[in-house]
């Protein structure tokens, strides 16, 4: 369930939780174009990525901040992937191209998908406005204990604006997914089970879940798991206590999720929400994203 902007008002700056959430429900898609534009998956394709699939180019895509790393330590940072399909791609990824190579090719993927996308808009003041404070947002993350995160946040930053926007967004995108983590170990979620428990409240189709790799097995165990605790009925829904646990998942992350806006203030998080709705806008008419996903956006 969706938090009210004025609920809940954080301490220092004053931004409520329901704007931590709307920048979120703004910033994801921004970020999210890396992993759908053709633009991008041409850049892959010229370093050897099988692009039949988003998948093959996925994980080295949103990895290649960690360095050469292994498949362990990607699953590790991912969490609700199965170990089985993150190695899967994982295993060859660097023997296709080093990871210094697929930062560049996502760099060019984003400038010319972002140019595909927004036009002429992409030199604009706003465009250029919006880049400045959501910078200035990803420069105040506090990384520790956030991987992903801090990975990004170690690159250089880009030079024009439009793809100073899309750093900026993956920065803060990777700061909440990090803290996203850390609520379900909190909630004695493992990985699997965090995806049955999101299933159960309706956030997505199960088998958009179960395109993260879990087999039917792994699903049922975990199912078994969650009815045992009380937080799954027997027919998979989520029972009361099940939401009330999912709805605790979600007030945590944006409470991690907060610094960031809390930093940048009220005035310019509002300055900024208002500045991104026409990209937002730009980004979903595109049509490059997928009407579901397992984020629950809209859902939770």
């Amino acid at each position: 369930m969706s938090v009210n902007a004025g609920e809940a008002v954080l301490g220092g700056g004053g931004v409520g939780l329901g704007r931590v959430r709307q920048m979120w429900h703004l910033i994801e898609p921004l970020h999210a174009v890396l992993y759908y534009a053709p633009e991008v998956f041409e850049e892959a394709a010229a370093l050897g990525f099988d692009v039949g699939d988003r998948w093959p180019s996925y994980f080295p895509l949103r990895a290649a901040p960690l360095g050469a790393v292994g498949s362990e330590r990607v699953a590790s940072a991912f969490y609700s992937f199965s170990p089985r399909m993150v190695a899967e791609h994982m295993d060859r990824a660097w023997r296709t191209a080093e990871p210094g190579k697929v930062l560049g090719a996502r760099g060019r993927g984003i400038d010319r998908a972002y140019r595909a996308i927004f036009g002429d808009r992409v030199d604009s003041p706003e465009l250029a406005e919006a880049a400045a404070l959501a910078r200035r947002a990803a420069e105040s993350v506090n990384t520790a204990g956030r991987p992903l995160a801090a990975a990004n946040a170690e690159l250089s930053w880009p030079e024009a604006p439009h793809q100073q926007l899309w750093h900026a967004a993956t920065i803060l995108r990777e700061h909440r997914g990090d803290g996203h983590l850390a609520a379900l170990l909190v909630a004695g979620l493992d990985p699997v089970e965090s995806l049955v428990s999101f299933a159960a409240i309706g956030a997505a189709s199960v088998e958009r879940f179960v395109s993260r790799g879990w087999n039917a097995g792994e699903w049922a165990a975990a199912s078994e798991r969650l009815v045992a605790r009380g937080l799954l009925a027997a027919d998979g829904t989520a029972t009361d206590a099940g939401r009330a646990l999912r709805q605790e998942v979600e007030r945590h992350t944006d409470e991690l999720a907060a610094a960031p806006w809390r930093a940048l203030g009220p005035d310019d998080t509002g300055r900024l929400a208002d500045l991104l709705g026409e990209f937002w806008v730009a980004v979903l008419g595109s049509g490059l994203l997928p009407s579901e996903t397992t984020l629950g956006i809209g859902k939770v």
